[in-house]
């Protein structure tokens, strides 16, 4: 038996009772399950990463229900073709429409759209690995009844879907005699989440086993790792995973777990994108290390610039040493949180004008006007430092900085301190 389409599209779910995982979106006790099992199909939008099974969901609603179905790409579709469809689902009384990659809709289709949800013409279900809040339309985003965020799946439910395509003869591989172990479609099972990846990574492997005198297609380790290795698992650079990808990474980080930042860090790495990691370490050394480690945030642009000069694969080296490095390091984020305080100040207009002493006097008259007249020059005094004022009157006890007993901060924080008590007892003695 042959088969034209791949097995992932072979083997997606006819009706909601096929849904393999997403429990909590259309398990048999969730609200959505009902209505649809009750014939009301509300409008929805599905959103998740690329895999979780939007389309494979939007295709078993309607294989659940007796109304029309129409599936198009907001990509690809035209406004002339949601016209036909509505004019389609007039004279049979309603239909469901299901457009992939909603928020990529322009205004005159999202225009029209509107109109055909608002007369109850259509029933609208929406798909985009987009956060739906942020980038589709608020006023499609009001008629949908339903906003559903699906899942990666878990191993559990990857292994169910994989057996039911060994198992099944007419639409998975249950035509073929296959050898394949259970700790093999386990392992297969925990590379993804992602029911697309998961089976197309399947069905490569089958074909990829050598075949015994009986037609048999054993399935080996060696196979199995080959294919894995050869897949390639990346990720969109303009979706959520992305974003949460890095986010996670600069977490684990901050959190000091090594082994999470790595994890990140090689899922970064199988999407390629060097820029965008070296960038966040960059971000990370003085966001998070900072002052409790000032020598290591000096030797990350280095290695930075040796990752960017080897490229991949050697470039993994030096990110993994810095990754390692910046995620068992002392930490502290004191010194950007206290220009952030200042930066506060400055918003709510809370700044008065600058001492006399302090203000520029390179050209002619500048002491005429009393600038510059009376500034200590602290390299003139015992320990280069001399008691004169340099925050506005209004600002004078002003106080950002709080430093951190921690790493090399703990030497700074004393330096700070010495510096206040001689400040005060400076300004005691002039009074």
């Amino acid at each position: 038996m042959f088969f034209k389409e791949p097995l992932a599209y072979r083997m997606r779910p006819e009706t909601i009772e096929d849904v393999v995982g997403q429990d909590d979106v259309i398990g048999e006790n969730t609200p959505l399950y009902k209505m649809i099992n009750q014939g009301h199909v509300p409008s929805m939008i599905l959103y998740g990463e690329p895999g979780t099974g939007k389309t494979s969901l939007a295709f078993a609603i309607a294989g659940s229900t007796n109304q029309d179905f129409y599936a198009i790409n907001a990509t690809t579709s035209s406004k002339k073709e949601i016209e036909e469809i509505t004019a389609k689902a007039k004279m049979s009384e309603g239909a469901i429409l299901f457009i992939d990659e909603i928020h990529r809709f322009n205004k005159s289709q999202q225009d029209y759209l509107l109109k055909a949800l608002e007369e109850g013409v259509i029933t609208l279900i929406g798909a985009t690995t987009e956060n739906p809040y942020h980038s589709v339309n608020n006023a499609i985003r009001s008629r949908c009844g339903q906003i559903k965020q699906l899942s990666l799946l878990s191993p559990e439910a990857v292994k169910t879907l994989l057996n039911k395509a060994l198992n099944d003869e007419y639409r998975g591989l249950g035509h073929l005699n296959i050898d394949i172990k259970d700790h093999l479609i386990e392992q297969i099972a925990s590379i993804t989440g992602d029911a697309r990846t998961a089976l197309t990574l399947l069905e490569d492997i089958v074909f990829a086993s050598d075949q015994n005198e009986e037609g048999t297609y054993i399935v080996d380790e060696d196979t199995v790792n080959y294919c894995i290795r050869n897949k390639g698992f990346s990720h969109d650079k303009k979706g959520d995973i992305y974003y949460n990808l890095l986010s996670s990474f600069q977490k684990s980080i901050r959190g000091s777990d090594v082994n999470a930042a790595l994890h990140y860090l090689a899922r970064l790495l199988e999407g390629g994108d060097l820029e965008a990691i070296t960038r966040r370490l960059l971000v990370i050394a003085y966001e998070d290390i900072g002052l409790a480690n000032p020598q290591l945030c000096s030797r990350v642009l280095p290695a930075i610039e040796s990752v960017e000069r080897l490229g991949l694969p050697e470039g993994r080296i030096p990110l993994s040493v810095v990754t390692v490095e910046l995620s068992l390091s002392p930490k502290s984020n004191t010194a950007y949180k206290a220009l952030d305080q200042a930066i506060t100040h400055v918003q709510k207009g809370i700044t008065d004008d600058i001492p006399d002493h302090l203000k520029d006097t390179h050209y002619h008259g500048a002491k005429d006007l009393g600038h510059g007249i009376e500034y200590k020059y602290p390299h003139n005094y015992a320990g280069s430092w001399v008691y004169q004022e340099y925050l506005p009157e209004k600002l004078k006890d002003a106080s950002y900085y709080t430093p951190k007993e921690i790493g090399e901060e703990k030497r700074l924080a004393q330096v700070y301190d010495k510096l206040n008590n001689l400040k005060q007892k400076a300004r005691h003695n002039k009074t």
